[in-house]
């Protein structure tokens, strides 16, 4: 294979890994299946040794913990009491968040979901607080399980580099 080929695969999987790192937290962007595409770059760089059937299991992981990021906070809102509207506002909560800096990615999921029960329904503060840390504990379980999968995908490509062929 040509060394241009390899150098544009090498890029591309570096590239992939770190917007696919970026996704763990940002909801539009999908990490998990960025960072397994990373790995299907590697898998066809001579300079990468990743065998077919590590790659099969990081495309089962990637789209296992895609789907449970999109059920876990509804599950965990609904344990706690919480409405859609707790949901939906833990997510408007993280995108102008983001625009806030580190902390408030960390604080704007929850202030989202508390404005989200409040709005639903404002009668009991207990269940609305009670409701709208469900829905941050959802969220960060969602990015804390991608994170741990591109983190993998990212050592996987690291030590597949390193001792590529």
């Amino acid at each position: 294979m040509a060394v241009t080929l390899n150098v544009v695969l090498t890029i591309a999987a570096i590239a992939l890994l770190i917007i696919g790192f970026i996704g763990c937290i940002v909801p539009v962007i999908p990490g998990p299946p960025l960072g397994w595409a990373a790995l299907l770059c590697a898998y066809f760089c001579n300079w990468n040794t990743i065998a077919l059937w590590l790659l099969i299991v990081c495309a089962v992981a990637a789209l296992a913990v895609t789907i449970l990021d999109n059920i876990m906070p509804a599950v965990f809102t609904k344990k706690s009491g919480g409405s859609k509207a707790g949901s939906r506002g833990c997510m408007i909560g993280l995108i102008i968040g983001m625009f806030t800096g580190p902390w408030g990615v960390i604080i704007g999921p929850f202030v989202g979901a508390l404005i989200g029960e409040t709005i639903h329904d404002s009668s009991d503060s207990k269940k609305i607080f009670k409701a709208a840390f469900g829905a941050f504990k959802g969220f960060l379980s969602g990015v804390g399980m991608k994170m741990i999968v591109v983190f993998a995908f990212i050592w996987i490509y690291i030590i597949s580099f390193f001792i590529g062929k």
